[in-house]
């Protein structure tokens, strides 16, 4: 069986033998079943074997044909085939090919002239048009260039005629205008062309000639300045015939009264003007404005006549126009104007209010009154009318409430006029007539008894049922007659009752209301809203995110009750919640007493017994507010409920040892060693023997420590220090080394090691080693980067500091601590001021150290404001660094005052910093251990100076 496909993409198959099967057989059996011409047939396989055709005795297998083959047709009417007879014949004059199908064709050059044949030309085969046209494009014109034969072939008609003959008559008169141009100047030379004789004969003129020649005058200004007018008065008879008049002392008085005049504009001492320039160009300012309004005005009041005219009716065009001339100062044409507009629009309350202002004051009750008789329910006019009598105020309010009883602006303007028991009864009156105001239900029930309060929210309830101020002042009442325990009901059910009623309870307005009670006092109904509102709309997963943030807004907007509410509600769903603890104990100790801090602290303890943080805030409390004995029994307590508490064992050291109790305090931290206490606990039992003194014992719990704590560093750098300050080098030496050797990755050891190299042993070399292999394991710690070039600016090796930095600042581009040294570096004058914007654009790692290096260079460039400015900057950024503190308070000291002094010491003290290189090479000497925030500030800012490199 053999496949074969057709153009039309159908596949047809003819169960025939290759092998004994012809071509033209199989050719005859293809005719038979698609009625195709045989002699169309073409197949792909005969191109294999050009030689070959259908009528020859080949067989299918001679050209490749096997059983289940595929044969591809090819129909020369559908694409293949030789080449069409009617494609080599010439075609038809005028044909364009594809026009009947819609195509367009274009033009190109050498579709122009002789390139094709043109139509109907007899006695010219193809190839002489394509031999004339190669000749053609040999020809060359001067004026046409190659294109000259562009038109060649064409036809010379009547147009081209006309067309040449238009030209040549241009050209022809552009000729005679040239020469008429050329003749002109000729006849007419310019002034630098009649003299170019005279002018080569210049270069003869010697220097005594040039100077010789006189300076010509300018008589050019003279002839155009205008003769001054000049105006003549005659002398009267009288001063003529009178004898006794001197006209001497008349000029002399003409002169004295000028000098008035010009003392009047300056200082008779100095001699300086006494005019405040100021208020002069302030005058000039005010005079152009109103020259300008001159013109506007004018527009404007011819723009205003139209309207009241055409629109006389508009109570707005008369108001205009009366406040126009009011601006333009012709207060009688404005008082005209506005009269004009109560005549026309007697019904319009706004222009009778216009004209009771621009009224004189004796007239103003008259035209009160006349608007009042025009529009008795204007409420703005009543008002008005109270406004302007001084003892009848209240009279005329009454009045105005008989003709307009439901206005609320009267019953309250009235009802602020007199005294209680009749607002009382005015009120009674007012909620008859405006039942709908909930203000004048509350101010009533304000004033009324408690009996009557009641029934009066009861009615203002029926009247209002939507208002949440009924249900809120119900809960006051009953609080301030000592009913704490119906508030929370009444709120219940008034947010079931607006529930009902299709009110939208929004958590924020009920919150708002709860902070409102809370100033008022109802500190119970505040209390109540939070415990029925704080949970609505939030999402459980949100609860305790969204309780502990609304507590610290209350908190910023000083509501402390409300947080207090916000924290014991939250308490009450998040009982083993540490973290809302924190927060409720948090906000007692900024805004509650010592009782309700210890009350909270106490409570929290009862439900979390195994968090330390809340044992050790409590017995901390006890111990600032004296009550030592209360913070020890907390301890113990604390001890029972979490025996191997290695922080309750230091907390109760840390009492002792503050307290004096030495023995207590070696006690205790003795029981911590013997329960297996970590490298800690044998830290602190060292310090506490070196404040004692016994360096012995000091030594022997370092000793000791290292062998069983060997990954703890803090022992091997203390027994390092221990051997320094014995003057022993070289066993310090080894104990930095054999540190490092456990804790290779402290980089505190490096840094003793290297400055006992460098300041001890005279070993700078050693150090550079040091720190550069360092730099090579941990090339990201900005530190060691700082140490390195700290060491070559001690030894004056500025370029080698500066490559340094360079390097540090390529691996550490965005450390403080390396920008800052790297502006510091820089030369100070004048300020780097690159350096400093560049460091302060990055958002580098520690930055406090970049603004303080800022603050720095403008302290010492005098520039005060900017100075404390960047401090301040860099105690908040990092208020744990003593040394920030201590610049700051030595740059108040030296250019602020004593309050500003005050202020830094006790943000300071608040603070408690614990870091800093100055800050803690003080606080820990002998001498300082049990000194007070403030007198290590003290000693701190004394010993840094502004010049001295700061480091954690």
């Amino acid at each position: 069986m053999v496949f074969f496909s057709i153009p039309n993409e159908k596949t047809l198959s003819i169960n025939v033998n290759p092998n004994s099967t012809t071509i033209s057989a199989f050719s005859q059996l293809i005719h038979q079943r698609t009625h195709l011409p045989q002699s169309l047939i073409r197949y792909s396989l005969s191109l294999r074997n050009a030689n070959l055709h259908d009528d020859s005795d080949v067989t299918l297998s001679d050209l490749g044909f096997g059983s289940s083959s595929t044969v591809y047709l090819h129909i020369p009417l559908l694409g293949g085939g030789a080449r069409l007879d009617f494609l080599d014949s010439k075609p038809p004059a005028n044909y364009v090919a594809g026009l009947g199908r819609g195509a367009t064709g274009f033009t190109t050059r050498s579709d122009i002239g002789s390139a094709r044949i043109a139509a109907g030309a007899p006695g010219k085969s193809r190839n002489e048009a394509e031999e004339e046209e190669s000749q053609s494009h040999h020809k060359f014109d001067e004026f046409e260039g190659n294109d000259a034969g562009l038109f060649a072939d064409s036809v010379y008609d009547e147009e081209d005629k006309e067309a040449d003959a238009i030209w040549e008559a241009i050209d022809s008169r552009r000729k005679d205008f040239k020469e008429e141009v050329e003749n002109y100047r000729a006849s007419n030379p310019k002034i630098c062309e009649q003299f170019t004789d005279l002018k080569r004969k210049l270069d003869t003129v010697s220097a005594e000639e040039w100077d010789s020649i006189p300076e010509t005058a300018n008589y050019s200004r003279q002839k155009k300045k205008k003769k001054r007018f000049e105006s003549f008065v005659p002398v009267p008879d009288s001063v003529i015939l009178d004898k006794a008049l001197d006209l001497t002392a008349v000029g002399e008085g003409r002169g004295t009264l000028l000098s008035l005049k010009l003392d009047k504009l300056s200082d008779s001492f100095s001699g300086k003007a006494s005019v405040d320039p100021k208020g002069y160009l302030t005058e000039l300012k005010n005079l152009e404005v109103e020259v300008a309004d001159v013109f506007h005005i004018n527009r404007s009041r011819v723009l205003l006549k139209s309207v009241t005219m055409s629109n006389p009716k508009n109570p707005n065009g008369w108001i205009a126009a009366a406040r126009l001339e009011e601006r333009a100062g012709k207060l009688k044409v404005a008082r005209v104007q506005i009269q004009r507009g109560c005549d026309e629009c007697p019904k319009e309350e706004d222009v009778w209010i216009e004209a009771c202002r621009l009224a004189k004051p004796e007239e103003k009750k008259a035209v009160v009154a006349r608007g009042v008789k025009q529009i008795p329910n204007s409420v703005k006019l009543w008002l008005e009318a109270s406004e302007l009598e001084e003892e009848k105020k209240s009279l005329v309010l009454r009045r105005g409430l008989e003709n307009v009883p439901d206005s609320v602006r009267l019953w309250k303007t009235l009802v602020d006029m007199v005294n209680e028991e009749d607002a009382i009864v005015l009120l009674h009156r007012a909620v008859e007539c405006c039942p709908l105001d909930v203000e004048l239900w509350l101010a009533l029930a304000r004033l009324e008894t408690y009996e009557n309060t009641k029934k009066l929210l009861n009615k203002a309830r029926i009247k209002l049922p939507r208002e949440r101020g009924i249900w809120i002042t119900a809960a006051k009442v009953e609080e301030a007659n000592g009913n704490t325990d119906k508030v929370g009901t009444i709120i219940e059910k008034g947010l079931k009752a607006l529930q009902s009623e299709g009110v939208v309870i929004n958590r924020e307005t009920w919150i708002e209301e709860a902070e409102a009670c809370e100033r008022t006092g109802a500190v119970a109904t505040c209390k109540a809203i939070i415990e029925n509102v704080i949970g609505f709309n939030v999402e459980e997963q949100d609860r305790k995110r969204t309780w502990v943030a609304d507590a610290e807004e209350c908190e910023k907007r000083s509501s402390i009750e409300t947080a207090r509410a916000i924290y014991a509600h939250s308490l009450t769903v998040f009982l083993t919640k540490k973290s809302i603890w924190i927060h409720a104990a948090d906000l007692e100790r900024s805004h509650g007493s010592r009782e309700s801090l210890d009350a909270v602290l106490r409570k929290a303890v009862l439900y979390l017994p195994q968090v330390e943080a809340l044992w050790l805030m409590g017995a901390k409390e006890k111990w600032l507010a004296g009550d030592v004995s209360g913070a020890r029994v907390i301890l113990q307590e604390a001890n029972a409920a979490i025996p191997n508490s290695e922080e309750i064992w230091l907390a109760a050291f840390k009492l002792e040892f503050e307290n004096k109790e030495i023995e207590r305090a070696r006690m205790i931290l003795g029981k911590a060693r013997e329960r297996g206490g970590t490298g800690r606990v044998w830290m602190k039992s060292a310090v506490f023997e070196r404040e004692l003194g016994n360096v012995e014992e000091e030594k022997r719990l370092l000793e000791q420590g290292v062998k069983r704590f060997p990954k703890f560093f803090k022992l091997w750098l203390m027994l390092g220090q221990l051997e320094e300050r014995l003057n022993h080098l070289v066993l310090a030496k080894r104990v930095y080394s054999s540190g490092l050797n456990h804790c290779p990755q402290c980089i505190p050891l490096c840094l003793s090691l290297a400055d006992l190299e460098e300041k001890k042993l005279n070993g700078l070399n050693k150090a550079r080693v040091i720190l550069t292999n360092a730099r090579k394991k941990y090339p990201k710690e900005d530190e060691l980067w700082l140490a390195a070039i700290r060491i070559e600016l001690r030894h004056g090796n500025k370029k080698e500091a500066e490559r340094l930095m360079s390097k540090a600042l390529q691996e550490l581009p965005k450390s403080g601590i390396l920008l800052a040294t790297d502006i510091q570096m820089a030369p100070q004058c004048p300020l780097p001021k690159i350096k400093i914007k560049d460091a302060l654009k990055k958002n580098c790692v520690k930055e406090a150290y970049v603004t303080a290096s800022v603050a720095k260079i403008f302290w010492r460039a005098k520039k005060v404001d900017k100075a404390r400015k960047y401090f301040e900057r860099t105690v908040k950024l990092n208020p744990d660094n003593g040394d920030f503190w201590a610049l700051y308070y030595k740059f108040e000291v030296q250019h602020g005052s004593e309050e500003k002094q005050k202020e830094v010491l006790n943000r300071c003290v608040v603070s408690e910093p614990k870091h800093g290189e100055k800050w803690q090479a003080v606080s820990k000497a002998l001498e300082n251990s049990h000194q007070s925030v403030e007198v290590i500030l003290k000693k701190v800012s004394i010993a840094l100076n502004r010049e001295d490199h700061i480091l954690t």
